[in-house]
C-alpha cells in the first residue's frame, strides 16, 4: 500500500511551503496551493486522499472550499487547519464532515499526529479545542435529526443580519471573527436555497419571530 496522498492548502506560500517540507517527511504531497479554486481545478487529477485546508482563506474559505471538494471526491478526508480557537466552529466543522480542525499555533507534529489519524479512519482535533466541545456536539448531533434547524450561533448572526449590522459588527458583537460570520451567513444560505441578501433578511422574519418585530 503506498503513502497516503495529501493535498495542501493555504493562502500564506511560506507557511504552505514550511508545512508541505514537514508533511512530505512521512506523506506523499501531491500538490501545494494558495488558492482554493485553482485547487479544485486540480482535485480530480490529483486525487488527494487527505485534503490540508486553511480556514480563513479570501474569496473562498476552507469550510466552503471543503464542502465544494467533497462534492467533487465524496472519499477525500479533509483536516482543517486554522489560527482561531472557535470551539463551535470547530464542532460544526465536524458535523458538516471534516475529520481534523488543527490551530496553526500548534507544533508541527501535531499535524503529522492529524494525519496519521485521519489516515486511519479516525478524527482529530487539537487539545486545546476539545475542552468545551461537548456542548457544541450535542448541540451538532440535535441539529443532525432536525435539519431544518439551527446552530445557536447561526441564530445569533442571522439575527444580526436582519437588524441591519454588517458582517464586520456582527463579528465584534459575537466576538467571532468576520470570516467566521461570513461562513455561518453562506451555510445558511446553501442550506435553504436562498439566493440573495433580501431573500436572507425575508427568510429571517419568517425563521426568527424577534426579526420581524
Amino acid at each position: 500500500m503506498g503513502r497516503t496522498r495529501v493535498a495542501l492548502v493555504d493562502d500564506q506560500r511560506i507557511l504552505v511551503e514550511a508545512v508541505a517540507s514537514i508533511v512530505e517527511t512521512e506523506f506523499e504531497v501531491v500538490g501545494t496551493f494558495e488558492d482554493g479554486k485553482k485547487f479544485l481545478d486540480e482535485a480530480e487529477k490529483l486525487r488527494p486522499d487527505i485534503a490540508v485546508l486553511d480556514v480563513g482563506m479570501p474569496e473562498l474559505n476552507g469550510f466552503l472550499l471543503g464542502r465544494k471538494l467533497k462534492k467533487l471526491l465524496p472519499k477525500v478526508k479533509i483536516i482543517y487547519l486554522t489560527m482561531y480557537r472557535d470551539r463551535e466552529s470547530a464542532a460544526e466543522a465536524f458535523q458538516l464532515g471534516a475529520s481534523g480542525y488543527v490551530l496553526k499555533s500548534a507544533a508541527a507534529k501535531e499535524l503529522i499526529c492529524a494525519i496519521r489519524e485521519v489516515a486511519r479512519g479516525g478524527y482529530y482535533a487539537s487539545p486545546v479545542l476539545i475542552e468545551g466541545m461537548i456542548g457544541s456536539f450535542v448541540q451538532a448531533f440535535k441539529h443532525m435529526k432536525q435539519p431544518h434547524e439551527m446552530t445557536r450561533r447561526q441564530r445569533e448572526v442571522l439575527q444580526l443580519l436582519s437588524e441591519g449590522f454588517t458582517m464586520g459588527e456582527v463579528a465584534t458583537r459575537l466576538q467571532i471573527t468576520p470570516r467566521t460570520v461570513a461562513f455561518h451567513k453562506y451555510s445558511i444560505m446553501d442550506r435553504h436555497q436562498i439566493k440573495t441578501n433580501a431573500e436572507l433578511i425575508n427568510f429571517a422574519t419568517t425563521f426568527l419571530p424577534s426579526a420581524s418585530s
